[in-house]
C-alpha cells in the first residue's frame, strides 16, 4: 500500500466537503474529486492557497487538454505560463503510468494556444486567459511554458517521450513534468533540519563579527549538484524564489551553457555564487586549505537557480570534467535571537536580479502583524503566511488576496493588481500597505471576491464582453461609489464605520455593480467610438485595454 495515495485520497475528500460550492458544477463523486486532485496539485506545486487556485481551474468539455492555467508577471521581455493536466486514478492499488494520449493532446493545446493565428475551442473559463496570453504575444513579449502532468501514478512511458520529442518545441522554451503524489506529500509535510558535509576547495576565510559567523569559499560544481541530488527542493524552504527552471529563466539557461562550453573553467568568475545560512558549522581550523565543513540546519537563500541549473545540467551532461568548475559560497552561521527577522533581510538583500514573491518573507513586518490584529478585533482572520491548511475563505483573509484588492479599489492600480502581482510584495509593497488599515482591507476584498464571482457568470459575460477582463476595474469603481453612497472619504473609513460600510455593501452590491457596469462600459464607448465600438473588437485588444490601463483616463 502506497501511504502518500491515501493521504492524498484523504485531502482532496475534504477539499470538497469543506467547498461544496466550488464542485457545485460537477456531476458526481468522481468528477469533483478529480478537479480537487487538480486544485490539490496545482497549490501544491505553485506554493500557493486553495482560494487563489479555484480562479486557475479551467477543466470542462472544451479545456482544450487543459486543467489549469498560471500566467506569471511580465519579466522583461518575457513572461512565464503553467499549464497543468491532471489524471487521477480511484483505485489506490494501482500504479498507472501518465497516459500519452493526454500529453498528445496537451502538446496540440500548445500549439494553438500559443500561436495567436491558430482557433482553438475554449471553455468561458479558458477562454480569457488564452486571451491574455495571446494579448501579451502580440505586443511582443515571450512566453516561457511549463507543462506539468499531474497523477497519482507513474511517470508516462516512452511512448509520451516521443510524442514530446515529434512536437519540436524548443527546449528553452516549453518544459514538461511530471507531479504526482509522492511530491504533493512531501510538499505537505514539514522539512526536517537538514545537516551535511561540504567540502570546499582551495583556501577559504572564515570570520566571527557582531556576533556571527562567516565563511567564503569555493565549492566545486559537483558539490552542489551532489548537494541537490540528495536534498532537493528542501534546500530552498527559506529561498524565495524556488526553481524557475531553464524554460522559465534564460540566465538559468545561459548558466548551463557555460558548464558545457569552452569557458566552464572560468564559471566561478561568471556566476554571483550561493549564499548559505546555518545554525552551526565547523571544520579543522589546523588544515591549511581545502576545509571539510559540517554544518547543521543548512538552507540556501540565494542561488538556488544556479545549484538546481548545475545538478540539471551535471545529470544531463556526465561526461564533461568540471574539475576546474568552481562557485563562489558564502555561509552565514546565523544567531537563534532574531533569526527570522535577519534571514529575511539577508534574504530580501540576496535576491534582487528578478521580481519575486515576497510575502513569507513579509509576514514577519510590524505592519502585517499590526493588519492580522486589527483584522482580528472585526472578527476576521488574517492569514500573512502560505501554509498548507485550506481553510474557508469566508472569515479568512489571504494577505496576498489583500494586497489585489487594496492596489485595486483604493490604491487605483488595477492593472498593476492583476498583472504585476509578483512585485505587490516587492517593490509596490510600500505603495500597497501604506495608510491602510483593517476596515479599509476587509471592505476591498469583500469588493473584489464579489467582482471576481460576477465575471464566471456566463448570462454577464454574454451580455458585456469585457466581464473575463475587467473585474479589478469593477472592483476600483465600486470602491468609489460605496464611499460617494455612504459619504466616506477613505481616511475615515475606519474600525467605527466598518459595519455600516459592510452591511450597506451586503445590501446593495447588485446595485452597486449595475452602476460600475454602466460607467466602464461608457468609458470603453469613449475610447472605442462607433463604428468600432469596444464589444466588436478583437479579444486580445480588449484584454490589452485592461492590462495597459488605457481606460484610466476615460474613468476620472
Amino acid at each position: 500500500m502506497d501511504i502518500n495515495k491515501h493521504i492524498v485520497d484523504q485531502r482532496i475528500r475534504k477539499i470538497v466537503n469543506d467547498n461544496p460550492d466550488k464542485f457545485s458544477g460537477e456531476n458526481g463523486d468522481k468528477k469533483k474529486l478529480s478537479k480537487a486532485f487538480v486544485c490539490l496539485s496545482v497549490a501544491s506545486y505553485l506554493g500557493i492557497e486553495l482560494e487563489e487556485v479555484f480562479d486557475l481551474i479551467t477543466e470542462g468539455g472544451t479545456d482544450a487538454g487543459v486543467d489549469a492555467i498560471f500566467i506569471g508577471g511580465v519579466n522583461g521581455y518575457d513572461f512565464s505560463v503553467v499549464l497543468f493536466q491532471g489524471k487521477y486514478t480511484f483505485d489506490l492499488s494501482r500504479d498507472t503510468n501518465f497516459p500519452a494520449n493526454a500529453i498528445l493532446r496537451a502538446i496540440g493545446s500548445i500549439g494553438a494556444i500559443f500561436d495567436p493565428s491558430k482557433p482553438i475551442e475554449m471553455s468561458d473559463d479558458l477562454a480569457p486567459k488564452v486571451e491574455d496570453i495571446r494579448s501579451l504575444i502580440a505586443d511582443g513579449y515571450i512566453p516561457n511554458i511549463k507543462c506539468v502532468f499531474t497523477s497519482n501514478g507513474l511517470r508516462w512511458q516512452q511512448e509520451g517521450d516521443t510524442h514530446i520529442a515529434n512536437a519540436g518545441f524548443p527546449e528553452n522554451q516549453v518544459r514538461f513534468e511530471h507531479y504526482n503524489h509522492g511530491h504533493i506529500v512531501d510538499s505537505l509535510q514539514s522539512k526536517k533540519g537538514i545537516n551535511e558535509t561540504l567540502q570546499l576547495s582551495g583556501k577559504s576565510i572564515q570570520e566571527n563579527f557582531n556576533f556571527k559567523r562567516v565563511l567564503v569559499g569555493k565549492i566545486n560544481v559537483m558539490e552542489l549538484a551532489r548537494l541537490f541530488e540528495r536534498h532537493g527542493d528542501s534546500l530552498l524552504d527559506q529561498n524565495i524564489r524556488k526553481y524557475l527552471g531553464l524554460s522559465e529563466n534564460r540566465v538559468n539557461a545561459a548558466i548551463r551553457d557555460t558548464l558545457v562550453g569552452e569557458k566552464r573553467d572560468n564559471f566561478y568568475f561568471y556566476n554571483n555564487g550561493i549564499t548559505m545560512i546555518c545554525s552551526k558549522f565547523s571544520y579543522n581550523g589546523l588544515q591549511a586549505d581545502s576545509w571539510v565543513v559540517k554544518v547543521d540546519n543548512l538552507q540556501v537563500i540565494n542561488g538556488g537557480q544556479s545549484c538546481q541549473t548545475i545538478l540539471s545540467t551535471v545529470r544531463n551532461n556526465p561526461a564533461i570534467d568540471y574539475t576546474n568548475s568552481y562557485v563562489l559560497l558564502r555561509l552565514y552561521e546565523l544567531p537563534d535571537d532574531g533569526v527570522d527577522s535577519l534571514i529575511t533581510d539577508v534574504t530580501i538583500a540576496t535576491n534582487s536580479q528578478n521580481p519575486v514573491d515576497l510575502r513569507d518573507l513579509r509576514a514577519n513586518d510590524d505592519l502585517q502583524k499590526r493588519l492580522e490584529a486589527a483584522t482580528s478585533e472585526l472578527g476576521y482572520s488574517y492569514k500573512r503566511k502560505k501554509d498548507n491548511t485550506f481553510s474557508s475563505p469566508e472569515k479568512t483573509i489571504l494577505s496576498s488576496v489583500a494586497a489585489e484588492s487594496i492596489y485595486a479599489v483604493w490604491k487605483k492600480k488595477p492593472f498593476q493588481a492583476k498583472f504585476k502581482k509578483n512585485e505587490l510584495f516587492g517593490a509596490f509593497y510600500s505603495d500597497v500597505f501604506s495608510n491602510i488599515n483593517a476596515a479599509q482591507l476587509l471592505i476591498a476584498v469583500f469588493i473584489y471576491r464579489f467582482c471576481d464571482a460576477q465575471r464566471k457568470k456566463s448570462d454577464l459575460r454574454n451580455s458585456f464582453p469585457h466581464i473575463p477582463y475587467s473585474n479589478y476595474f469593477m472592483a476600483m469603481i465600486i470602491g468609489n461609489l460605496l464611499l460617494e453612497d455612504l459619504n466616506l472619504a477613505l481616511d475615515t473609513l475606519t474600525h467605527t464605520s466598518f459595519e455600516a460600510a459592510k452591511v450597506y455593501f451586503e445590501a446593495n452590491k447588485d446595485n452597486l455593480f449595475q452602476r460600475a457596469n454602466d460607467k466602464l462600459v461608457n468609458a470603453l464607448n469613449r475610447l472605442y467610438p462607433a463604428p468600432n465600438s469596444y464589444d466588436t473588437i478583437d479579444k486580445r485588444r480588449l484584454s490589452a485595454t485592461f492590462r495597459r490601463g488605457d481606460l484610466m483616463e476615460f474613468l476620472a
